[in-house]
C-alpha cells in the first residue's frame, strides 16, 4: 500500500505533535476525563463544540480540546506517533477514504461496538470496522439554471464539451473529478476507469473548462456567473443556495458517489474511554438533527426528525438512494498519487 503523505506533511504532523505536548495538553489519560480531538477548523469543528461537546459531553464532566489542523498532517502525525506508547490525540475526524488509509497504515483502533450504545441505531454502510460514520452527503451536478439549458441528467452533461469556459472544476477535488469522468465514460459502469476519465477530462480542458483553487473560489464563479456547471457534494449545494448563489442540484443517472466524514481512534489513544464516549454522543438524534440543519449534511443514524423541507434539500429520494455509491477506498489509496500527478502536469499545465 503507497500512502499519500508527503514530507512536508510529515513534518507538519511532527511538528503539530510537538506543539500540543507544549502546549500542556496530556500525553496520558487523566481521570475525570480530558478528550483530544483532531478536527478540521471552521464551521465543522465550530458546530462540533456547538451540537455535541457543550450540550452532551461537558455537563458530563468531560473537558474537550480540540487539535484543528487539515487532514494531512494530521494523519501524518498519527504515522509519526505510532511508535509512540501513548499518543497525544484520542480520536480523528477523517473522510471514509483517509480513515481506510489510516486503517491500512496498522494506525488505528479497531472499533468495539460495544461501547457505543448508539450504534444500535447506526446505518449499516456507516459502520466501518475501523471507524465510524458521522455525517455524509452525495457528489451531484451543480448547474445555474439561467446558464445551462436544459437542465443535466448526470455527469455525462456536465463533461460535455459544449458548455466550453462555462464547465467548472475545484482543484482541490481532484479525486472525485476524475470518478465522476469515469463514471461519466461509462455510463456508471466504473468509477476507476482512468483512463476512459482522462479522455474525458482532456476534452473538456480542450473545450475552455475553467480550475478553481478552492471551493470558494468556485462558488465566487458560480455567484458571478463566469461558470454555470461542476460537481460537488449536495450538501455543498445547499450551502451555497442559503448564501444566495444561483444553483441547483441533480442526482446523476449514472450513479451518485457519497462522501462520508467519521472519526477513528487512534490505537495509541491516551483516553480511549473518552474516545468511544465521544463518538457516541456524535450519534445521539439532537447532534445529528442539528448537522443537517446547520451544514447540510445527512445523519449517520435511523429516526431522524429532519423537517421535510429540509430533508428534500439535503437528501434523496428513494429511487435515488438506490444509485448511491461508496467509494473504492483500495483503488483510491493505491492510485491517489498518480491521479495528482497526472492532474497536476497534464490537466492543469
Amino acid at each position: 500500500m503507497t500512502f499519500t503523505i508527503d514530507r512536508r506533511s510529515l513534518l507538519a504532523g511532527m511538528s503539530l505533535a510537538g506543539g500540543l505536548a507544549v502546549s500542556g495538553l496530556p500525553a496520558r489519560a487523566q481521570s475525570g476525563g480530558r478528550v483530544v480531538v483532531g478536527t478540521w477548523g471552521g464551521d465543522y469543528a465550530r458546530l462540533l463544540t456547538k451540537n455535541i461537546e457543550d450540550p452532551l459531553l461537558k455537563p458530563k464532566g468531560v473537558e474537550v480540546v480540540q487539535d484543528q489542523a487539515s487532514d494531512a498532517p494530521r494523519r501524518a502525525k498519527m504515522i509519526a506517533e505510532r511508535r509512540l506508547p501513548r499518543g497525544t490525540v484520542d480520536i480523528h475526524g477523517l473522510s471514509a477514504a483517509n480513515m481506510f488509509e489510516m486503517n491500512e497504515a496498522g494506525v488505528v483502533e479497531q472499533i468495539d461496538y460495544s461501547k457505543l450504545p448508539n450504534a444500535k441505531s447506526l446505518l449499516p454502510t456507516m459502520k466501518y470496522p475501523y471507524g465510524v460514520g458521522h455525517i455524509y452527503s452525495g457528489n451531484v451536478v451543480i448547474y445555474n439554471p439561467k446558464i445551462i439549458s436544459p437542465a443535466p441528467t448526470g455527469f455525462k452533461d456536465w463533461l460535455d464539451p459544449k458548455w466550453g469556459s462555462k464547465i467548472g472544476f475545484i482543484d482541490i477535488q481532484y479525486q472525485s473529478i476524475m470518478i465522476a469522468a469515469s463514471m461519466a465514460a461509462t455510463n456508471g459502469a466504473s468509477m476507476n476507469d482512468l483512463d476512459k476519465a482522462k479522455e474525458v477530462l482532456l476534452a473538456v480542458k480542450k473545450a475552455g473548462g475553467r480550475v478553481y483553487p478552492t471551493n470558494e473560489a468556485f462558488a465566487q464563479a458560480m455567484k458571478n456567473e463566469e461558470v454555470g456547471i461542476s460537481a460537488i457534494w449536495k450538501a455543498r449545494v445547499v450551502q451555497w443556495q442559503n448564501a444566495g448563489i444561483p444553483c441547483e442540484a441533480i442526482a446523476p443517472i449514472e450513479g451518485i458517489p457519497i462522501y462520508v466524514s467519521g472519526f477513528v481512534i487512534p490505537k495509541n489513544a491516551p483516553n480511549k474511554d473518552n474516545a468511544y464516549a465521544y463518538m457516541n454522543a456524535m450519534l445521539e438524534k439532537a447532534p445529528q438533527e442539528a448537522f443537517a440543519a446547520d451544514m447540510g449534511y445527512n445523519g449517520t443514524v435511523s429516526g431522524l426528525a429532519v423537517p421535510a423541507d429540509l430533508q428534500k434539500r439535503i437528501g434523496f429520494t428513494p429511487e435515488e438512494e438506490k444509485r448511491l455509491k461508496d467509494l473504492d477506498y483500495a483503488f483510491l489509496a493505491k492510485n491517489d498519487a498518480a491521479m495528482k500527478e497526472w492532474w497536476d502536469k497534464v490537466f492543469k499545465a
